[in-house]
């Protein structure tokens, strides 16, 4: 399960940095997988997406600050 954790917190950082980096007019996913129409950029999109949410569904019981008596 941990390892799934990573791969999802990976894929969320990605898809993060690919929407700060759309503020300043670069797409990563157009750029470098062919567009955004193409099946590379939609299996990526697809994956950040069911990264979200299965971090969403797994979030409280993976992580330590949720998940400690002494969180605020």
């Amino acid at each position: 399960m941990k390892a799934l954790h990573m791969v999802a917190f990976i894929l969320l950082v990605i898809g993060g940095l690919n929407w700060g980096l759309y503020l300043f007019g670069f797409e990563v996913g157009a750029r470098f997988l062919g567009g955004m129409d193409s099946t590379p950029a939609k299996a990526v999109y697809a994956l950040v997406a069911l990264s979200a949410v299965f971090e969403l569904a797994t979030h409280k019981s993976t992580c330590k600050m949720c998940s400690s008596s002494s969180a605020m």
